[in-house]
């Protein structure tokens, strides 16, 4: 997290962030990448790369761009040393059109980490294991979103039954299980009609399978400082755009004015003075 200010060294930026009471964090944020060209990319991963878990290629996109640069995009990515993630929705047309295989084969030779699988626009009647046994046969890690895109925010038995759905991919060697909210948050997932967030439901995903496991969808502002007042620094992002990485995580450690008036995301330092 450092940052020279001049040739000679002396300051850094990660020694003030110290003074101040800030902690030193893993990364918890996974961006998405909804088509942006090759330049734009690596110029978000050479500053923020180090607050990055792992880079959603998003959507379709990434297959009908040309193809040079989206594998030159995958390398740059492990060149910062950021693990690459496809979105879900190709994979779900891929099962849908009996084309998994081929899909799988693709994303393994683009070079990308990891796949997103889940059935939000589709009925998948792969069993999981068979996914995974594929997708692990070619290298690729696996995470599954939970919940559908088109039928409005969840219900108490929607809860219930993405539960047992996450244990299920959990136990086949899922890494991480995704909260569905899409580019909107509004009507969907944790979040009502006008953009109501759901703390209770939050809780029963964080509850089950840990916020080091649970990553939720936060497409807009709104969304990301609901779950970060939720849950604090500790809570995982994920389809946060490029261009509102460094807000999200100034809010996360509390430099944000909105975040500083929150006792669980104001530096540590600044609490205990206040306290005495």
């Amino acid at each position: 997290m450092s940052t020279n200010w001049n040739s000679s060294g002396k300051k850094h930026s990660a020694d003030f962030l110290k003074a101040i009471g800030v902690p030193e964090m893993p990364p918890r944020l996974s961006p998405f990448d909804p088509g942006y060209d090759a330049q734009t990319l690596r110029g978000h991963l050479e500053q923020s790369s180090q607050l990055i878990s792992t880079l959603k290629i998003s959507m379709a996109c990434w297959i009908i761009a040309n193809e040079d640069v989206t594998r030159a995009k995958v390398e740059t990515a492990k060149h910062y040393g950021v693990p690459t993630v496809t979105g879900g929705g190709p994979f779900e047309i891929a099962v849908a059109q009996g084309a998994l295989e081929k899909y799988l084969d693709l994303c393994a030779d683009i070079g990308v980490s990891r796949i997103e699988c889940g059935e939000g626009f589709t009925d998948m009647r792969l069993p999981p294991a068979h996914v995974a046994k594929l997708a692990h046969a070619r290298g690729l890690e696996l995470q599954f979103e939970l919940g559908k895109k088109h039928t409005g925010a969840f219900t108490q038995q929607v809860v219930r039954e993405l539960i047992a759905q996450g244990r299920a991919w959990l136990d086949v060697g899922a890494l991480q299980l995704v909260v569905e909210a899409r580019e909107s948050a509004r009507g969907v997932g944790l979040f009502d009609d006008e953009g109501g967030f759901n703390p209770s439901f939050a809780d029963i995903f964080a509850h089950e399978f840990g916020l080091g496991t649970v990553l939720f969808e936060a497409p807009n502002k709104p969304s990301q400082f609901e779950l970060l007042n939720h849950f604090g620094p500790e809570v995982h992002l994920c389809n946060v755009r490029l261009e509102e990485i460094l807000r999200v995580e100034i809010y996360r450690r509390g430099l944000h004015s909105d975040a500083y008036s929150r006792t669980n995301l104001r530096p540590p330092l600044a609490r205990s003075q206040e306290a005495a």
